[in-house]
């Protein structure tokens, strides 16, 4: 299958004899690996890779007072718990800093520089035009009840 597959080509199929769970886990498997790669071409121009995009976004909701680092692995997309180093390299390309919390110096907040937010502004039309364009053949309320069925299953 290819990542723009039109709307006549058929689903892949990844195993012959796989129950309906299985070929459904496959297929989100395959869909997202398919997604995060062009959302990686996208992202190549600007030398940011996908991991770095969603954690500068993670920071940019954050806002002014910042993320406990805890709370930024929390919500990785990845599930990457070596949050330390991505955030080391976020610092060095100057579009995010850390310190240690006033109240609590065990904990260290991460927060979105100015320039990591002009990077985010840059981004923004590009990544919105690749989603539009990756759930095209989707309605709002196919989106809508797709979302509710990925969310009751992540929540289980």
């Amino acid at each position: 299958m290819t990542p723009r597959a039109s709307k006549s080509d058929p689903a892949p199929t990844f195993e012959a004899g796989a129950t309906p769970e299985r070929a459904l886990y496959l297929l989100v498997r395959h869909l997202g690996g398919v997604l995060a790669k062009e959302l990686a071409g996208v992202l190549e121009p600007f030398e940011v890779t996908p991991e770095q995009y969603h954690t500068l976004r993670i920071l940019r909701d954050g806002g002014p007072e910042g993320l406990p680092c805890s709370a930024v692995a929390e919500r990785a997309v990845s599930g990457d718990p070596d949050v330390t180093r991505l955030l080391d390299r976020l610092e060095r390309q100057g579009w995010a800093v850390r310190a240690r919390d006033e109240t609590d110096r065990r904990v260290v907040i991460a927060r979105l520089t100015a320039e990591g937010r002009r990077l985010l502004g840059r981004l923004e039309k590009a990544v919105a035009e690749l989603h539009a364009g990756q759930f095209e053949a989707l309605g709002a309320r196919e989106i809508a009840a797709l979302r509710d069925f990925l969310e009751r299953i992540a929540r289980r």
